[in-house]
């Protein structure tokens, strides 16, 4: 049995993210959730307010002999705008952040040096993405789970935020893409 590794990492809405990973060769596993916060048990209405301090995240679980953390890190770097700060198209606030929370040293050097790539490869812009310690983490509820295979597909707001990411998924990581 392959050995699994799991990263957290916050891009903006967890439907979005949790869509793109989903189709990441070499990820087994791809949870919705909250980290980051001052609050216990935060439900996604409290999140969605902005005041639990909170990020709507994903925590990755996948197969380091399939795929590295640093490529994990450059997928999620590389499809969502890690320039925006608190931000990602329509949803504002510290929420949508763009945030790595390592689960220990080494994840933070990777962490530190995507970031880096990131940088070097974008003239012009910076990732204003934060690393972050990694806090308690809360599982969104459950219909937030494998919310594009579902009721995500019927969404609208899904229908015009993920296919652009997918699509950025597919042509800059296309060997790293689910048949």
């Amino acid at each position: 049995m392959a050995s699994s590794e799991q990263a957290i990492i916050a891009g903006g809405c967890f439907w979005c993210t949790e869509a793109v990973f989903r189709d990441v060769i070499g990820v087994s596993e791809v949870e919705s959730g909250y980290i980051g916060g001052t609050v216990a048990d935060p439900t996604y209405k409290q999140v969605c307010t902005g005041d639990t301090g909170h990020a709507e995240a994903i925590r990755v679980t996948y197969d380091p002999g399939t795929i590295t953390l640093p490529e994990i890190y450059d997928v999620f770097l590389g499809t969502h705008d890690p320039s925006q700060l608190n931000r990602q198209g329509n949803d504002v606030g510290t929420q949508y952040r763009s945030a790595i929370f390592p689960l220990d040293d080494a994840q933070r050097a990777e962490a530190e040096a995507a970031i880096q790539r990131w940088n070097a490869e974008h003239e012009g812009q910076s990732a204003v993405t934060t690393i972050e310690d990694a806090s308690q983490w809360y599982p969104a509820e459950d219909y937030h789970q494998e919310y594009w295979d579902g009721e995500g597909q019927r969404n609208p707001y899904c229908l015009a935020v993920i296919p652009p990411k997918l699509m950025k998924l597919r042509k800059s990581f296309a060997e790293k893409v689910k048949g």
